[in-house]
């Protein structure tokens, strides 16, 4: 079942499992509340049983440009089209989210970001990346890279 996200009254819901979900669900409502600023947008998530195509698809662009595999198990997921650009989202057990930004017109805009909401470890498989630390009022600490994806997906 769809939940959109409410940026005012933070809930774990569909996060529970998470060891970290009350930042987690934090993160998940900066990000609620950035795409209703920036582009009136309803951030909504669907349980991952119900989102396996965005998960693949995001899993196949972290395979096929970095060799990454995410060891942590998804538990949300969301993919939606603002503007020119195609945006998923994957949140998972440990605390990390990942984006995907795909701009559909310019091959030059288009990154795989990762959040890692506060008081998690960064995951082995991503401690290659290194990690700027960002403060939110939603979310406490939030630690964040990117790459730039190569390739057409």
């Amino acid at each position: 079942m769809s939940y959109v996200v409410d940026f005012t009254n933070v809930s774990t819901i569909g996060l529970e499992s998470s060891p970290v979900a009350p930042a987690l669900a934090g993160l998940r409502a900066n990000e609620a509340r950035y795409f209703k600023n920036k582009y009136g947008h309803d951030f909504t998530v669907q349980p991952a049983s119900e989102a396996k195509e965005t998960i693949d698809w995001v899993h196949r662009i972290l395979q096929e440009e970095r060799a990454l595999v995410i060891s942590s198990r998804p538990l949300e997921a969301t993919v939606f089209q603002v503007e020119n650009i195609k945006w998923a989202y994957v949140f998972y057990e440990s605390g990390l989210s990942i984006n995907v930004l795909y701009e559909l017109d310019d091959p030059g805009k288009r990154a795989v970001g990762f959040k890692l909401a506060d008081g998690m470890e960064v995951p082995a498989e991503l401690g290659k990346f290194k990690f700027a630390r960002q403060k939110s009022k939603l979310a406490g600490t939030i630690r964040g890279s990117y790459f730039v994806i190569k390739g057409e997906h």
